[in-house]
């Protein structure tokens, strides 16, 4: 007797390619491993025997190989219409069986995946025919009348570990195998394959332009279903100097807010390691090409499996952190898993898609990387993505339009669109109830259950018949930010123009935090500017806000840091943006050698700036003051990266526009305020006031009233 395999059951209706899809994906296991293969359909008594053959490949087939023995099973001979000749599968590491009921309710608890193969069904009676020609077709209704009977009865799909929508072009084996690996059940055998995946080779290119880069996310990623851009939209005020070809400041190029706004990433899922996937209340959801991939648990612990270990190097003479991997969001109900309560939200937990391949844009040094990992498709892409560089690069003819990011504010607004009815936004809560909230949240800090309440609501709209892409593209306009970033996941979209840093940590373990605590309006007469900017420097209250943060992230960041390397190397900074003034701080510290990177970040989590402190109490209280989830506000926008670096905004300043229950889209916008014992109940609810009016300014709506 041999340990007992590893049993994967490929099942589906017939045509559905699971035959082709079964012999490829053996053919490939074999490169590492020993492995048997069974087909359902040589063991079917008839075409009457769907039932009785599910009963003997259980029988005589399934439960001796489960117990690592050979199985003896008699073959059925389709010309002679009996029992034929008897066969031996011996059993082996892996054994892949394959058929329809291959999955079937007695064969289940055998099995260690379920592989669930699916086609329309037209194309499903067209593949069998046209492989198995006239025999099959008389008795194609019977058969799938018994499918369908079969099914009926036991609903395999919804026991499928990986579902894939098989269109027979190839794909489905590779992307199969590439699900299989995200399996915890299969990890210990597959190690190979997981070594394989971890091995990759980073390739890259550098261009000296500089692309509208607008321009190049349409022309490059405007048809993609995923697809993800970390703009640094306010990159041409702080580079200003040097893209003007003038001799740039150093101390200005230089400056933190400089460092923040020198690249932009464009990416999407396609190509050979295109993965996308998102996380909901404790399931996973992966999609590689055509395969998708359910697994449980919490989000953080899957993040640590695919992140966190350096598996490429970046390239020489390239500065930036990000070397391909993962973009997306975490959303703030993600706090279930770090200590805060269990509240369901409407959007993913988490929404993320890998990306094999991306575009890179250096605004300090006014050029352009193309990244790549090593693939058959690689060279394709490289061609491809540079004509789309030196298209955006090249300048307009004649008196054509301006190119997107040079458009004026009402030429960005106007771009949104003419949607069928006014766009107007409703509070979660009144001015009255959010007023009657901060008495509330005061009381909790009179009581003693905390010391700063990050309060927020939550502004909603039905969906006009706004253009997502559109509308992003007039918030940038009007609020140019370091961390402003447009998500595409489906029906999904999130435009950001966020100007602060949640969390860096750097591939050499370098960690930085930068909250920002501390808001006034930006004003069209330069001293009242100017005074408004002195208001915020010499705030009392603003700057103990800010402290109390201060140490909090101090304190999260020392839990993996190594002892006494947390600093403060800026305590409440000024920092002057399109709409506002911020007071922000800078911490820095040094991950341990060693430590879980993907702990680290939920260490963090969610932003201190976005809960106040303590933060667990803290948000205790929110979830009773708040009137629901928070959803993608709060959370964190960014990347991880193949080289174990990420950086990661605070997700503010942000409308997300989602599909609801009923098909239609809904805006969102969340704001908030620091809360304090000495906070003023008019001066808070003016505080969220201007900090949505980038947003809607930008859309062309206003503050709801009331």
């Amino acid at each position: 007797m041999t340990p007992a395999p590893v049993i994967i059951a490929v099942d589906g209706r017939s045509g559905a390619g699971k035959t082709t899809l079964a012999v490829e994906l053996a053919a490939r296991l074999r490169e590492h491993h020993k492995v048997s293969l069974f087909h359902l359909e040589d063991i079917y008594p008839g075409w009457n025997g769907l039932a009785a053959g599910i009963e003997r490949y259980v029988t005589t087939v399934l439960t001796p190989l489960s117990q690592g023995t050979a199985a003896e099973w008699v073959s059925w001979d389709w010309e002679k219409h009996y029992d034929g000749t008897q066969f031996v599968t011996l059993p082996a590491e892996i054994v892949i069986v394959e058929g329809v009921g291959a999955a079937a309710a007695a064969a289940r608890p055998m099995l260690d995946a379920v592989v669930w193969v699916d086609a329309p069904g037209e194309e499903r009676r067209r593949r069998a025919l046209a492989r198995d020609g006239s025999s099959y077709e008389p008795y194609w209704d019977r058969w799938a009348a018994q499918e369908q009977e079969w099914l009926d009865a036991d609903p395999v799909q919804g026991s499928a570990d990986i579902r894939v929508l098989n269109h027979a072009d190839g794909k489905a084996p590779g992307d199969v195998l590439q699900a299989l690996n995200y399996l915890p059940a299969l990890a210990s055998v597959l190690v190979p394959e997981l070594s394989a995946r971890r091995g990759l080779q980073l390739r890259s290119e550098k261009l000296d332009a500089v692309p509208d880069a607008a321009a190049l996310f349409e022309t490059l990623y405007g048809a993609s279903d995923n697809a993800v851009w970390l703009d640094s939209s306010n990159a041409a005020t702080v580079h200003g100097a040097v893209a003007a070809g003038a001799v740039p400041d150093a101390g200005r190029v230089h400056s933190p807010a400089a460092e923040r706004s020198r690249f932009s990433i464009l990416a999407d899922d396609a190509g050979t390691f295109g993965q996308s996937v998102l996380h909901s209340s404790g399931a996973t959801r992966l999609t590689a090409g055509c395969a998708t991939v359910e697994t449980s648990g919490p989000f953080f612990r899957w993040l640590d499996s695919v992140w966190g270990r350096r598996a490429v190097r970046a390239p020489r003479g390239y500065e930036g952190q990000f070397t391909l991997g993962w973009l997306g969001y975490l959303g703030y109900e993600l706090k279930r898993e770090t200590g805060g309560s269990d509240v369901r939200s409407e959007t993913p937990d988490a929404a993320l898609l890998f990306a094999g391949r991306a575009v890179v844009i250096d605004h300090r040094e006014r050029a352009v990387w193309l990244l790549a990992l090593d693939a058959p498709d690689a060279d394709d892409w490289f061609r491809l993505a540079a004509e789309a560089v030196r298209a955006a690069a090249a300048p307009p003819r004649g008196e054509a339009a301006p190119r997107l990011s040079e458009t004026t504010p009402a030429e960005a607004t106007a771009a949104v669109g003419s949607p069928a009815f006014p766009l107007e936004f409703s509070s979660r809560d009144t001015a009255t109830g959010y007023k009657g909230k901060i008495a509330d949240a005061q009381h909790e800090i009179d009581e003693g259950n905390t010391y700063e309440v990050c309060l927020t609501t939550t502004l909603e709209a039905a969906d006009p018949g706004l253009d997502p892409w559109q509308s992003y593209l007039a918030m940038r306009r009007r609020n140019p930010a370091p961390f402003a970033s447009y998500l595409r996941f489906g029906g999904l979209a999130v435009a950001s123009t966020s100007p602060e840093r949640f969390l860096r940590i750097a591939s050499d373990g370098g960690m930085r935090a930068e909250p920002i605590k501390g808001t006034r309006r930006r004003a069209d007469d330069a001293v009242a500017d100017a005074a408004l900017r002195e208001d915020l420097a010499t705030s009392l209250k603003d700057r103990a806000e800010n402290i109390m943060i201060v140490d909090l992230l101090r304190n999260d960041l020392s839990h993996f840091a190594v002892p006494g390397s947390v600093t403060v190397s800026r305590l409440c900074a000024i920092e002057s943006y399109a709409t506002v003034h911020q007071m922000v701080s800078t911490i820095d510290a040094h991950l341990r050698p060693g430590a879980p990177r993907a702990e680290a970040v939920a260490a963090a989590f969610p932003a201190g700036s976005m809960t106040g402190a303590p933060k667990i109490s803290t948000m205790d209280i929110l979830d009773r003051l708040e009137s629901g989830p928070r959803g993608v506000y709060s959370g964190a926008i960014g990347y991880f990266s193949l080289n174990a670096a990420t950086d990661l905004a605070v997700v503010i300043r942000t409308l997300v526009m989602a599909a609801d229950g009923d098909g239609r889209r809904t805006l969102s916008l969340g704001v908030g305020g620091a809360i304090t014992a000495d906070s003023s109940m008019e001066d808070e609810y003016e505080e969220i006031r201007t900090k949505a009016f980038g947003v809607l300014s930008a859309l062309g709506a206003e503050f709801p009233a009331g």
